[in-house]
């Protein structure tokens, strides 16, 4: 079912939020489920080079966002806890030098409990991060070996507790259908992560993505009834302790939802910047997707001489309902109707036969505001999607279509 899109050029009457994303790729191992662009630590890291490089990387950048504010920074890898703070500071004083950040943005940093140091958390705070995502994936020791974590679940614990003490929020990231995991092991954890206090909670399905060990060597896990069986009861725990379900595996106390990411979902802007990173942004007539070169020693050569983009398109406009539907359909409330004109240039006529079939199948709700999936749609989200994909009539995609935020800003 192809969405009626017409033949001429978009055009946004106004550009959306735009955020900054900045990739560190380096991390203490390869966790053998990670498809992200990460490299294992060999030595010491060359933190000055790679500041001087994503700096050089932002500057080539600016003439395409020029004048706009940036709302959110997300300092994702990798491991970025793996820098020090002193580089950390010296990588946002320059992103504040040559742009204009809102003086109430979040700055989120991810953070692994094997590097955890309080005096660094505290220097990251100093610094001006002031949110950070701590890589907790499970309380269980057990658990963690499994999964091919270096740290262990105390320090997990201590993280978590320090981190609640220095910044203003935290989320704690958490895995489950993890190997040889039962329905209360998962349940336990997030019990885990409520009783600290956390105020935000990302709860994900291990999924086994290509090229990684995993995948290669697929280790034993639960299977897809008992893996949906943890997902309801991780909601029920959830929102019975104040916790708003707000995105596919977002959850999050009021006022502590994730900016950032909110921003991915509305189809907003956002620079990528590091190896491997991704862009979208946004021009009256066209949208521009990037991506930096990968490696990061190549990355830092090239980026040095203002030639860190590895690839650049524009999206096509019959792609466009597909590109926003891929985001704004994972937030649990939807989003407002206008909105989907605002951030494609498109009228909502133009998937109005995709919402149609969509609503048929009870897989989405709407009215005269707003459309979003129903809880059927929720459960079966890559359904709902392939009905947005390009020339696809309920046919196997063409391209997977992955629900992890980490993939909005590196495919995370």
């Amino acid at each position: 079912m192809t969405a009626s899109v017409p033949e001429a050029r978009i055009r946004l009457a106004e550009l959306p939020p735009l955020s900054l994303y900045v990739h560190i790729p380096w991390c203490l191992r390869k966790c053998p489920y990670c498809d992200f662009n990460s490299h294992e630590k060999r030595g010491d890291l060359p933190e000055r080079e790679y500041v001087e490089a994503l700096v050089a990387d932002l500057e080539a950048a600016l003439p395409k966002v020029w004048g706009r504010r940036v709302h959110t920074i997300f300092i994702g890898g990798g491991t970025p806890s793996l820098f020090t703070p002193e580089a950390i500071d010296r990588l946002l004083v320059a992103v504040r030098t040559r742009l204009p950040v809102d003086p109430e943005a979040e700055i989120t940093m991810e953070a692994n409990p094997g590097t955890f140091e309080a005096a660094r958390f505290r220097a990251y705070r100093d610094a001006g991060v002031n949110r950070l995502s701590i890589g907790v994936q499970s309380f269980s020791d057990a658990k963690l070996a499994a999964i091919g974590r270096v740290h262990g679940a105390d320090e997990a614990r201590r993280a978590l507790e320090h981190a609640l003490a220095i910044f203003p929020t935290v989320n704690a990231d958490l895995m489950y259908a993890l190997p040889g995991q039962s329905l209360e092991e998962a349940v336990a954890d997030v019990r885990a992560a409520i009783a600290f206090g956390a105020p935000h909670v990302s709860a994900y399905h291990l999924t086994l993505e290509p090229d990684t060990h995993f995948h290669r060597f697929p280790p034993a896990l639960p299977d897809d009834e008992v893996a949906a069986d943890m997902q309801v009861a991780i909601e029920q725990a959830l929102g019975a302790h104040g916790y708003e379900h707000y995105e596919t595996s977002a959850f999050a106390r009021p006022g502590h939802r994730a900016r950032h990411n909110v921003n991915y979902w509305t189809f907003g802007d956002y620079l990528g910047v590091g190896a491997g990173a991704h862009a979208k942004i946004s021009l009256r007539e066209r949208i521009v997707r990037e991506s930096r070169i990968r490696k990061p020693a190549s990355y830092m050569r090239a980026a040095v001489a203002g030639e860190a983009i590895d690839e650049s398109h524009e999206v096509e406009a019959a792609e466009l309902p597909f590109e926003f539907m891929l985001n704004a359909l994972r937030l649990v409330e939807g989003f407002p109707i206008a909105l989907f004109t605002q951030r494609t240039g498109l009228p909502i006529t133009a998937v109005e036969r995709e919402l149609d079939a969509a609503q048929r199948e009870g897989l989405l709700a709407r009215d005269h505001l707003r459309i979003g999936p129903t809880a059927k749609g929720q459960r079966f989200l890559n359904d709902l999607l392939e009905r947005f994909l390009p020339g696809a009539r309920h046919a196997a995609p063409a391209r997977t279509i992955s629900i992890s935020p980490r993939d909005i800003s590196r495919p995370s």
